[in-house]
């Protein structure tokens, strides 16, 4: 079974160390209980216990730690990093959340040519730290062009550190804060460290109201040496941005082990409650209803897991990660969205109960497409890509899974950030061909048109910069390669031919969805209009199908896994 089972945790590994961390950690959060994770969420309860843990097992010290920095077993290993985000959502987003943010704060510093700053991270990751990335602020968000923090020469060659941050996870505890600024009267911008137990950091609040720190801070006067420079200029730039290419990933995976134990708890409630003289189970729209959250929460660890690959191979030659990985961040997000309004639809009131793990499913899952760039922002950057991917294939070699111990060095090398229009990709019909199944060859039929429409009816200039009509033609590019990545995985992963097809009965349906918003932009030309409605297509109907699927794969979750109290 490919959806993570605390109680038969048998995914691979190729170290017994990666092995042991993801057992020990499921171990804790057992042995926990959900009534005591419950407890300390509606208290938001700093999570002092799982950082003890984390200190004591030396788990982000292992995970986070590249080679040359860390202990024999440490290596930025991103299959078994996906692993450990999954686990960690699974049984609290906020645990989850100091360790995300841990790793967007150790991006500036693994990426920088300071390699003293480097051994300290090592060192403060083995005695348990945490780490903070202070890049966003109030009135900019992340828009890092306008950053007010500024660094201002001093006649004896130090700095002083004036500025304020905010939304900066972890801001309250971490003895190194990779903060981005500028050069006072300069366009030059710079990373450094600051450590929240200096005096002249001032921890202003917790912005949320939860079990997090997410800090606003200031810093008046802060002084600055060269020893505590990351990185300047073009490469502090490129610092900021690279890192968001590796953290964003982490979000699709946080909503990937949300949405298993939501529909863990949500199966077991209803599949023992009766209404009616049935099992709710048993009731046709409930049917259709966790049919469609399992084969969407598939497809979204089959589209993570196979990005990863991507992630693992990537160089200067091959940028491909560049498109899977916001597509994980805003696809797969979006995606843990609608699985849990599915669950939700079916439980109703049960989804509200305050001894539930769903009732903060519910509120945490909105969250995880709102955070490290709005979906809007990361659909802007993957059209960028459509030209080629569509229409200028380049010539790579099969991919294989990239499951093998090795440290993933090129994510912290990953040079400047543009060139993103020439970046190329492999052909991605193959993939389509390898399954020819019904609802596979439905939406092979949606993309051809969709081809011609990009070719017949170009957007025209006013349309290339109207956002709007952007996000819908966005959403159907990103969903063909979402289906490209999930049929190479399910290649890999040997997935019966009828779960996909019955994966791609929702996309064909989605398809159709996102075809019809496009037709009815007010910008949409009659040409466009009418290449919109040949796309409009009904999935291929197959009882039989849906029966096997139904009885081999959603039956079984009954008792699969009880949430521990």
């Amino acid at each position: 079974m490919i959806l993570f089972n605390p109680k038969k945790h048998n995914r691979f590994y190729p170290d017994a160390r990666g092995r042991e961390i993801m057992q020990k950690t499921i171990e804790f959060f057992e042995k926990k209980g959900m009534r005591r994770i419950k407890d300390d969420d509606h208290a938001r309860t700093w999570y002092a216990d799982f950082l003890e843990f984390n200190k004591k097992e030396g788990l982000f010290a292992t995970l986070l730690t590249p080679t040359p920095y860390g202990g024999p077993d440490s290596r930025w290993d991103t299959w078994r990093i996906c692993e450990f985000n999954e686990i960690l959502a699974f049984y609290g987003l906020s645990y989850w959340y100091t360790w995300q943010v841990t790793i967007l704060g150790l991006g500036p510093i693994w990426m920088s040519p300071n390699e003293e700053l480097k051994k300290n991270a090592a060192r403060l990751l083995k005695e348990g730290e945490v780490f903070a990335f202070g890049l966003s602020e109030q009135k900019h968000g992340a828009d890092i062009y306008s950053t007010e923090m500024t660094l201002t020469p001093q006649p004896d060659g130090t700095y002083r550190a004036n500025g304020s941050k905010y939304y900066i996870g972890n801001g309250n505890t971490a003895p190194m804060v990779s903060t981005f600024g500028k050069f006072a009267g300069k366009e030059e911008y710079v990373f450094f460290s600051a450590d929240y137990r200096n005096r002249n950091y001032n921890l202003v609040k917790n912005v949320v109201n939860s079990q997090n720190y997410v800090a606003n801070f200031e810093l008046k006067d802060y002084p600055i040496t060269e020893a505590d420079i990351l990185s300047k200029g073009p490469l502090a730039w490129d610092s900021a941005l690279n890192t968001v290419n590796i953290g964003k990933y982490n979000l699709g995976w946080a909503s990937i082990g949300i949405c298993t134990h939501a529909l863990y708890e949500a199966f077991n409630h209803a599949a023992y409650r009766k209404l009616y003289n049935m099992y709710v189970t048993d009731f046709p729209h409930v049917k259709q209803m966790f049919t469609d959250a399992y084969t969407r929460l598939l497809a979204m660890k089959l589209f993570a897991l196979r990005t990863a690959d991507y992630m693992r191979v990537a160089s200067p030659e091959d940028r491909r990660y560049l498109l899977f990985s916001p597509v994980v961040k805003m696809k797969v997000t979006t995606q843990g969205e609608d699985v849990i309004t599915l669950l939700w639809d079916i439980i109703a009131a049960r989804g509200l109960e305050k001894d539930t793990y769903f009732e903060m499913a519910v509120r945490d899952i909105r969250m995880l497409p709102r955070l490290e760039g709005t979906v809007h922002v990361n659909i802007a950057l993957i059209v960028k890509f459509m030209a080629n991917y569509f229409f200028n294939p380049g010539q790579f070699p099969e991919l294989e899974q990239q499951n093998h111990t090795k440290n993933d060095d090129f994510l912290f090398r990953q040079g400047p950030t543009k060139g993103l229009g020439k970046i190329q990709f492999h052909d991605y019909r193959p993939a389509f061909d390898a399954f020819p199944l019904p609802n596979v060859k439905v939406f092979q039929e949606q993309i051809e048109v969709f081809r011609e429409f990009l070719t017949s009816a170009t957007p025209d200039d006013l349309q290339k910069r109207d956002i709007d009509f952007l996000m819908s033609l966005g959403e159907i590019f990103t969903l063909v390669v979402y289906a490209q990545l999930i049929l190479e995985n399910s290649k890999i992963y040997k997935i019966d031919n009828d779960l996909v097809d019955q994966m791609f009965d929702f996309m064909v349906r989605d398809f159709s969805k996102f075809a019809l918003q496009l037709l009815g932009k007010a910008s949409s030309t009659p040409e466009q209009v009418e290449f919109c409605r040949k796309m409009l297509k009904k999935p291929a109907v197959d009882a039989q199908r849906y029966g096997r699927v139904w009885e081999n794969y959603l039956a079984p979750l009954k008792g699969l896994y009880q949430t521990p109290e």
